[in-house]
């Protein structure tokens, strides 16, 4: 059965909820990084941002493994970040050999900001829910993040972020590596 040119395909398949998950969450992620566009700000630094605001005086190795992120990319996010005027580095007062992070006035005032527009993107991205479904959404992805292992309120591409991994192929097209195994390089470094 050939589609015709007037009309748009169908899809083959019922949507899985994984593939739903997936599709409302790259969805989400773009339109949330699209709302940040007037702050100047990218989701990245949004959640340094939040985790140091909830968090103050986090070293950067205790925020590089709450966040799962590689401490070389979170040295320059913090750097940039910093550049800004948004955080600040401060000698910790427990080890001297430590920074501890805190929120200028001005982060304090980029993560109100920030959270207006969080909450604004709640209600947009939920606009086609009623109040009670919104709850039950909201308790059933926590239940499923949570069977994932997932941290709460970390989002898990920071994991991604800076790391190399083997490239797309016909056998593998994510280009990703099996869970538990690195190869190369990153294998041999520990964090």
């Amino acid at each position: 059965m050939q589609n015709r040119p007037d009309r748009p395909p169908r899809a083959l398949v019922r949507p899985t909820a994984a593939f739903l998950l997936a599709q409302v969450g790259a969805h989400a992620r773009m339109k949330f990084a699209e709302r940040l566009l007037p702050l100047d700000i990218s989701p990245p630094h949004a959640g340094i941002l939040r985790a140091v605001g909830f968090n103050a005086g986090m070293s950067q190795q205790a925020l590089s493994g709450f966040l799962g992120i590689l401490p070389s990319r979170l040295v320059a996010l913090v750097d940039e970040l910093q550049s800004r005027g948004l955080i600040e580095r401060r000698d910790s007062p427990e080890d001297r050999r430590v920074y501890a992070l805190h929120l200028t006035a001005k982060g304090i005032e980029a993560l109100e900001a920030l959270g207006r527009v969080a909450r604004e993107h709640d209600v947009a991205i939920c606009a086609a829910l009623n109040e009670g479904e919104r709850q039950q959404l909201a308790l059933l992805l926590g239940k499923i993040a949570e069977h994932e292992g997932l941290v709460a309120g970390v989002h898990p591409g920071y994991r991604m972020m800076g790391q190399e991994g083997p490239e797309p192929s016909d056998d593998n097209p994510a280009g990703r590596q099996p869970r538990g195994r690195r190869t190369g390089a990153k294998a041999k470094r520990s964090t």
